[in-house]
């Protein structure tokens, strides 16, 4: 038996077919999209999903280990034992220790404000952190990190590399032949991008705060790598031009620190006693 229908009743069947045949599109397009992020999600290292203890390499981006508390040394300890180094062991750093020097550097330390490490005027952050790592000097679990100049990121908390190749003898050269410079692993280099700061506070910032910020982020990593048993020296005496021609900084980043790191041949070993009887004696 047929049932016939007048021309109104086959509009509402077209219009119901073709609102089914379009239900039918988005939801299959819907269905592919999530097959797709899926198949993504389970076959692509994830940053969420990553051993926060082990660095994660893709390419020329490296994911370090998170910031944690590693260390047994207190702060006064750290205080305390801290030094200018200049010779150091052929040894390398480990990765995982480089990364807590650079969070203590300029890491983050408050996720919602973005705040970090070192404390910045108006929190305009004018620093920028390159590393530069000597042939074996890096190592982590699966051998050594690539000899090269690397750019830190804090927000992510990455290096990534800016070129590859042994930078240690040229960045000596631009730092007046100091040795330690040639011989450390690595150095951090602090640069400034003074307009971040100068914009609001004028000359005062680039006198005064931004300078007094590259030496806030300077002793945190001195405290930090003497809490992990290395040793530091800040550099001021370089070629500014020449130093950021090495690390291939931007034109408007100016360099402000090398700072060499590396395992001491001769660990300072000062107690508090030592402390205690040379005030003793001057009272």
């Amino acid at each position: 038996m047929f049932i016939l229908l007048g021309e109104e009743s086959l509009f509402w069947v077209y219009a119901l077919a073709k609102l089914f045949d379009r239900i039918v599109w988005v939801f299959s397009l819907a269905l592919t999209a999530f097959i797709i992020a899926y198949v993504w999600y389970i076959t692509v290292p994830s940053e969420r999903t990553i051993d926060t203890n082990m660095p994660v390499i893709f390419g020329e981006r490296i994911l370090l280990p998170l910031p944690r508390k590693v260390s047994e040394l207190t702060v006064e300890e750290a205080i305390l034992l801290r030094r200018s180094i200049r010779e150091y062991t052929n040894e390398p750093v480990n990765l995982s220790d480089l990364a807590m020097i650079l969070w203590a550097a300029y890491g983050i330390t408050e996720p919602k404000l973005g705040f970090r490490a070192a404390p910045s005027a108006g929190a305009t952050y004018p620093l920028e952190i390159y590393v530069v790592i000597g042939e074996r000097g890096v190592k982590y679990s699966e051998g050594f990190l690539a000899g090269g100049i690397y750019k830190y990121e804090p927000h992510s908390h990455t290096l990534t590399l800016v070129k590859g190749g042994d930078y240690r003898g040229e960045l000596m050269g631009a730092s007046l032949g100091q040795r330690w410079v040639g011989e450390a692993p690595l150095s951090v280099v602090i640069c400034a991008v003074f307009e971040r700061t100068t914009w609001i506070y004028g000359e005062r910032g680039r006198v005064r705060y931004v300078p007094m910020e590259a030496g806030h982020a300077g002793q945190n990593i001195y405290l930090m790598a003497t809490a992990l048993n290395y040793g530091a020296v800040v550099v001021g005496a370089f070629d500014d031009g020449l130093v950021a021609k090495i690390i291939n900084s931007k034109p408007e980043e100016k360099p402000l620190y090398v700072i060499p790191i590396g395992v001491p041949r001769s660990p300072p070993k000062t107690s508090f006693e030592d402390i205690w009887e040379y005030i003793k004696s001057r009272r």
